[in-house]
């Protein structure tokens, strides 16, 4: 769900101020609607720049893979890739590996639900899709998007990564990192999983992918993850899956327990014919982020992405057209790296500690910085959260052409007043 943040108190503030207006009669509706407009400064995001994370001489993947404006190597006549409107994406041949275009590859910032991916990859092994699995109320009161696990009631191990990587339910994440072992086991297999892949951009904190201080990763990490995921035939089933019976409480009477559908939340998967998957995710520091794979006529692309502010799967559509077209004939910009080749991470530029988007990292970062230390977030912001200099300075000019037309539209009502009073009555 998409929500403006920051906007709630002066809009409310307003709304007072212009019922009042209203109902004393001096200002009409026409004015307050005029006044109440955001401005487009407030709602129009671009697209903040990364700073670069590592040197090109140990950019896992290839040197040019570093930069952190777009890469390609086009022959005559074949038009750019269309744009994105992601801060970082990969495109890669899935099979033979090659890194066909990308823009900011190892930009470390935060994964949202992709890391659900790492999660599965990790986890498919040591939980089977037969094992029972119990519910806890912990796992019930997970933050942000949830599939609806109910404690003490028992899933199978299918149930739960469907939940998982369909409806990205982080209850069923932490059920099943439970599963596994417990959270922080869990955790410490992800990361080392990450490291074996040569995805050292990667640091997961919370296996649901909910924002966590010092949690990042990165387009080329998730391609990595998405490639090495797909390898699992359950995986495969999973991601593909558009619907699906979940089982729900048991019925006081019948003594028989319910079931819902859950839907696939990917919209690729619905909409271009050849998707076979994998994981989109979103927060509010994080934005949209996405790993998907298309397979059409023998050829299989992945697209990673990170930090997206365009919700619709027809962006993701023109890049996969564009390259069944011409990726054949690109020139590599890097390679996916195969499991266990590049197992030792290189070192890190100073600024790379953290993600990789500053606080004053540009307009349209939304007041909402990419940092490390980042509390974990849901789809609701904490109440009384402090405005910031942009919003307050907004607000501010908001009240004061409200203050100026009440004061203007008064003063009409007062000289008004006092011409009617030398008026003769009409009888």
């Amino acid at each position: 769900m998409t929500r403006l943040r920051g906007h709630g108190h002066r809009r409310a503030g307003l709304a007072v101020l212009i019922a009042a207006a209203l109902s004393a009669g001096t200002i009409d509706a026409g004015a307050a609607v005029a006044v109440a407009k955001p401005t487009p400064s407030a709602t129009t995001k671009t697209l903040p720049v990364p700073r670069a994370t590592v040197d090109p001489q140990v950019s896992v993947g290839g040197p040019q893979l570093a930069s952190m404006g777009v890469v390609t190597d086009l022959p005559a006549g074949v038009p750019a890739p269309p744009r994105l409107k992601d801060v970082s994406w990969v495109l890669a041949d899935l099979d033979t590996g090659k890194v066909v275009a990308a823009k900011a590859a190892h930009a470390r910032l935060l994964p949202a639900s992709t890391l659900k991916t790492l999660t599965a990859l990790t986890l498919i092994p040591k939980v089977p899709a037969t094992r029972k699995v119990v519910a806890t109320q912990s796992d019930a009161n997970a933050d942000g998007t949830r599939v609806g696990v109910v404690p003490g009631l028992p899933y199978t191990g299918r149930q739960l990564f469907q939940g998982l990587l369909m409806s990205s339910g982080n209850d069923a994440a932490y059920a099943l990192a439970e599963a596994g072992g417990g959270r922080e086991v869990t955790l410490a297999a992800m990361n080392e999983r990450a490291a074996y892949l040569g995805a050292h951009d990667t640091v997961a904190k919370d296996p649901s992918g909910l924002d966590a201080p010092g949690q990042t990763s990165s387009a080329y990490d998730l391609a990595l993850i998405g490639r090495a995921a797909l390898q699992l035939k359950d995986f495969r089933a999973y991601v593909t899956t558009k619907q699906v019976d979940f089982p729900g409480r048991v019925d006081p009477k019948t003594k028989k327990r319910a079931t819902y559908k859950i839907q696939n939340h990917n919209k690729l998967l619905y909409n271009y014919a050849g998707t076979i998957g994998i994981k989109n995710g979103y927060t509010e520091h994080a934005n949209r982020t996405y790993i998907s794979a298309v397979t059409r006529g023998g050829k299989t692309y992945l697209l990673s992405e990170m930090y997206g502010l365009d919700s619709s799967w027809r962006p993701q559509a023109a890049m996969y057209d564009w390259a069944f077209r011409y990726g054949a004939v690109a020139g590599a910009v890097g390679e996916m790296v195969e499991p266990g080749t590049v197992t030792t991470p290189p070192t890190p530029l100073p600024s790379a500690t953290s993600p990789s988007l500053a606080p004053d990292a540009g307009p349209g970062a939304g007041g909402a910085p990419v940092v490390a230390g980042a509390p974990a977030q849901t789809d609701t912001r904490p109440a009384g959260r402090r405005l910031d200099t942009e919003q307050l300075v907004e607000a501010g000019i908001a009240l004061l052409v409200l203050a100026l037309t009440l004061l203007f539209v008064r003063r009409r009502a007062v000289i008004k007043r006092r011409r009617a009073k030398g008026r003769p009555r009409h009888r």
